[in-house]
Formats: structure tokens, sequence, C-alpha cells
């Protein structure tokens, strides 16, 4: 079986596929530099022993958009999701050695948007440091692709995802509900250069790292709707083209 075929069926059955050397070691150190160049004062900018994320990556450290989405990640998009998507989120992770925090079991439900609007179906909304987040109508929850770029190899012990194959499929699908009877854990190793894509409503978690060592993740999410009436996905603000990719 052709392995991009292969790849499109894991996505449509288990919620998730692995794609490996997507990025060389120049790529990922160069991408690396622009982010240690970054100006960290953001309020975007979360930074403790045990944890550095920036939200809104792309807008915050612009520097990075041309090194990540070379003529190879352009490609795997438009051959593995189709054409048409765009980017709506953008957050870059670093789970450094000192850290001991994990993420319980969920599915992403919220979606980035510009503001507040009374829209039929998106609720509840909140609001974190003038970001707005709303939970959307569930097609467009379905219609979300993300695709996770790893600067470090991840494992078990560092992290790494651990998911629910085919939970993607269910709908919203509580932590709370999951029968371990019949549920399946998978943890997904991931090296360096590589990626995990993957659709928001897959069950995931991930455990604390053990093992001293990074665990760095670019998280782009892309969908192919716009939203209705005033609503506007938040990274849309300042759009422009990269390639093939608009952000």
């Amino acid at each position: 079986m052709p392995k991009l075929t292969q790849q499109k069926q894991e996505i449509a059955a288990n919620g998730f596929t692995i794609v490996e050397g997507l990025f060389s070691e120049a790529e990922l150190d160069a991408i690396i530099a622009a982010i240690d160049r970054s100006d960290t004062l953001s309020p975007n900018f979360r930074k403790s022993a045990g944890l550095f994320a920036i939200r809104q990556f792309f807008m915050e450290v612009p520097e990075v958009v041309p090194l990540v989405f070379t003529q190879r990640l352009n490609s795997l998009i438009d051959d593995l999701l189709g054409t048409g998507y765009f980017v709506v989120k953008s957050i870059y992770f670093d789970k450094p050695e000192a850290s001991n925090w994990f993420v319980a079991y969920h599915q992403d439900l919220t979606i980035s948007v510009d503001r507040k609007e009374e829209v039929a179906g998106f609720a509840p909304w909140t609001v974190k440091q003038d970001q707005y987040a709303v939970k959307p109508p569930l097609e467009i929850l379905e219609c979300i692709f993300t695709i996770r770029i790893h600067l470090d190899d991840t494992d078990e012990h560092n992290g790494a995802l651990k998911v629910i194959p085919g939970s993607h499929l269910k709908g919203i699908y509580r932590a709370e509900t999951i029968d371990w009877a019949t549920e399946k854990e998978t943890i997904c190793h991931v090296k360096k250069g590589g990626a995990m894509i993957m659709k928001p409503l897959l069950l995931h978690a991930s455990g604390r790292t053990i093992n001293a060592k990074k665990r760095r993740v670019i998280h782009v999410e892309f969908c192919s709707q716009q939203l209705p009436r005033n609503l506007k996905w938040a990274e849309l603000l300042h759009a422009q083209r990269v390639n093939s990719v608009v952000i």
C-alpha cells in the first residue's frame, strides 16, 4: 500500500498518523535559533522552570514561518488534507527537563477568534490575555486538522502524546466516560524532525518528563471553513501567503 494512502486511512480510522523525516537537522536548527532570538516579554509567552509556551506563535515569531512551511510540508498538507486549508492556530510548546506537569485525557474543543459575537451554536466563551476562545459547532471541529512538528525525539519518558485511536469518530467524548474495558491507549513516539497529524476530537493526554530531556513541539491547526457572520479566526488577522499556505 502506498505510504500516502496508508496515512490517509490512519487519519480516517484512528484519528492520527505519524510522518517521519519531515525536517532536516539544519532546518530544525534554523527554527530553534529563530525561537531563541524571539522577544519573550510578550504576554503570549509563558515561561517557567517547567514550561515555555508561545501562543499565536506565527504572529509572535514571524521569522519561523518560511522555515516551517517548507515545500515538503506544503506538499504534505495538500496531499493529506487537501487544498484550501489555512492556519487557524499556532502554538509552540517546550516541556523542559525540569517539567513535572501532565495533561489528562481531553479533546480540543475550542477555537480562537478575534472577538465575542453571539452566534447560534458557538458557546461557551472564555477570554485569556485578550484572546477569545469558544466552542464551535461540531462540524467545524470535525473539519480541523492539527500538525504537531517535533523538534526533539519524543517518547513516553518526555511527554509523548497518549491517544485513544478512533475516539475522534464518537463526537464529544468526555474523558470521565472512557470505557477502558473497550478502549485501548496508544503512545505516539515521534522522532526529531517528524510530525504527528491528528484530529482535535481525538482523545489525547501527555505525561510528565522523567528522563530530563526536552520535548519541543510546534502545534499548528488548519481548517478549510470560514466562520459565520462577523466571527474571524484570531490568527487570520494578519494574513500573509507563504508558498501555498495562508496564515
